[in-house]
Order: structure tokens, then C-alpha cells, then sequence
């Protein structure tokens, strides 16, 4: 049994989806799959039911998904606990994070270990329910998420970061990519292709209201899986259109895919900082300095 295949098995247990948990865990949908096969041969158990439309946990898995979370804690406090005594870094700050926050979220944490060197920072990429719960019991110090609703979490506190911009992704060859942007009402008749909005309601939110404010339902195109799917998609050449934060679309080389701005106004969603609410700690007092530069 090995850590990473704890690892593994815990994400794809939060996203009971394989390829949603490789991409959290930035490796190959293969790799994922295989790791969590071995650790179910070592247990001699079968920890996920599979089938071509769900993931679910068995009750083997349910009731080892706990244990499994208890152990990567405290491999985590261990290394924690003698960092000092290897001249590593002592301190350890918790910090959970989404995908596609990209070079801003890159400046800051350089910023951070430029001035706090004796710290070390811990990426924790986790659904946004996990994230708020685990900064609420104090597992994560703190954590970013998008569109925060803090109504619905009273004891924690969002600290405002930035805005981030999305853009329409569209095939190549459509005559829009001709364009330098892309109105919203120019694609009432191409289909739109989202993830499901429990996977992300603040977004297929803004989008699908957007396209309401500009005089047009948009015609549904299939769910999406993963962001890799959808752009394999559109790359194909099928007419349709998605969003994509911006940040995000600066990493991707696709040449068949053509990334646009959009013409209308307010296409972004905000970013914040959630932390405790009595929490003050100089490492926090910090970040949020940092945070607050760089928006300027």
C-alpha cells in the first residue's frame, strides 16, 4: 500500500469520476485508474463499484475512505513534525485551491516564500464543499474559491482577490474565430456545450443567464465531462462553443481550438480568500496583503 494510491483513491472517492480526479491530480486518466486497481488487489477488497455512467463506493469503500483520509493526514503532520530537524521548513500552511487560477496565483505564492521563507506552502486541490468545510474545521488555513456565497457559510470570511475572465472556445475553422471577439448574441445558434451545474453552478450560471440578458435561450450541445473532452470536441470541428477562464486558456496548445474574448461586458467570475472568521495568524495577514497588491 503506498501513499499515492491513498491518494488516488480518495479523489476519485470526492469526485466518484476518474477523469475529474486526474485532472485534480494532474496525471493521466490510465494512471489514476491503475494505481487504485493495485491498492484494491493489496486489500483484497473492491473499494469502487464501476460502470460506463457512475462511479460509486462500496461499502468496503466507505468504510475505508475515513481510514485512508486519517493516514494521509498523518503522513502529512509527520513530515511536518521533523522539517526542521532536516533543515526543511518547519511551518506548514494549508491552501486549497481550484483549477485554472494560473500565473496570478503563481505571482502570489512567489511573493509569499520570497517573504516567508521559513514556510511551506501546501496546494490542496478539493471539491468547494470539502474546501470550505476543511478551512471551517481547520484543516486548510485557507482557500480560494469562485463566486463565494458567504451567506451560506457564516463562520468564514472572504477576502476579495481578483476577477477571472472567461473566453469562448470555438473550432479553428468556425468564421467567428475570425474575430478578435465574440459577441454573446453571435452564438445564439451555434450549441453550447457545459458541465453538468452541480460540477460548477456559479459558472453554467453566469453563462446560461448571460445568454438570457442578450435575448436567447442557448441550444443545449451534450454535458461535458472534463474540460480535456470538451476541447477534443470542439477540436473535432462540430459547430458548438464552451467558456473557459482565461488563465486556463493560455496553457492549452490546441491549434484546432481558437480561444476568443468575449464583447460583452461582466463574462468573469470573482475569486476570494476564505478563511476563519477569528483567524489571524501573520501568515494569513500576509497573503492577504499579497492578495491585495496584486489586484492593484
Amino acid at each position: 500500500m503506498e501513499l499515492r494510491q491513498l491518494r488516488y483513491f480518495v479523489t476519485v472517492a470526492e469526485e466518484l469520476h476518474f477523469g475529474r480526479a486526474a485532472e485534480r491530480l494532474h496525471i493521466a486518466q490510465p494512471a489514476v485508474s491503475q494505481q487504485v486497481q493495485r491498492l484494491e488487489r493489496d486489500l483484497k477488497v473492491q473499494l469502487l463499484d464501476r460502470s460506463p455512467r457512475r462511479v460509486r463506493l462500496t461499502e468496503a469503500g466507505l468504510r475505508f475512505l475515513p481510514a485512508a483520509r486519517a493516514v494521509l493526514v498523518a503522513a502529512e503532520q509527520a513530515r511536518a513534525s521533523i522539517a526542521d530537524l532536516t533543515g526543511g521548513r518547519a511551518e506548514l500552511f494549508r491552501l486549497g485551491t481550484v483549477t485554472g487560477l494560473g500565473e496570478r496565483l503563481d505571482a502570489v505564492l512567489d511573493a509569499f516564500a520570497e517573504q516567508a521563507p521559513q514556510v511551506q506552502v501546501e496546494l490542496m486541490a478539493l471539491p468547494v464543499r470539502e474546501r470550505l468545510a476543511q478551512v471551517a474545521d481547520g484543516r486548510l488555513d485557507a482557500a480560494f474559491v469562485r463566486s463565494p456565497e458567504p451567506e451560506q457559510s457564516p463562520d468564514l470570511d472572504f477576502l476579495p482577490a481578483w476577477d477571472d475572465p472567461l473566453v469562448v472556445a470555438l473550432p479553428a475553422k468556425h468564421p467567428l474565430a475570425k474575430q478578435d471577439s465574440v459577441n454573446l448574441t453571435d452564438l445564439a445558434t451555434v450549441p453550447l456545450r457545459l458541465t453538468e451545474r452541480r460540477n460548477h453552478p456559479a459558472l453554467v450560471d453566469l453563462v446560461l443567464n448571460s445568454c438570457v440578458r442578450a435575448g436567447f435561450e442557448p441550444i443545449p450541445a451534450p454535458t461535458s465531462t472534463t474540460l480535456q473532452d470538451t476541447l477534443a470536441a470542439i477540436g473535432a470541428g462540430s459547430p458548438m462553443w464552451t467558456v473557459v477562464y482565461e488563465s486556463n486558456a493560455r496553457q492549452v496548445h490546441n491549434s484546432r481550438v481558437a480561444f476568443r474574448a468575449f464583447a460583452d461586458p461582466g463574462m468573469s467570475l470573482p475569486i476570494a480568500l476564505a478563511v476563519r472568521a477569528e483567524a489571524a495568524s501573520p501568515n494569513l495577514r500576509l497573503l492577504g496583503a499579497l492578495l491585495a497588491e496584486a489586484e492593484q
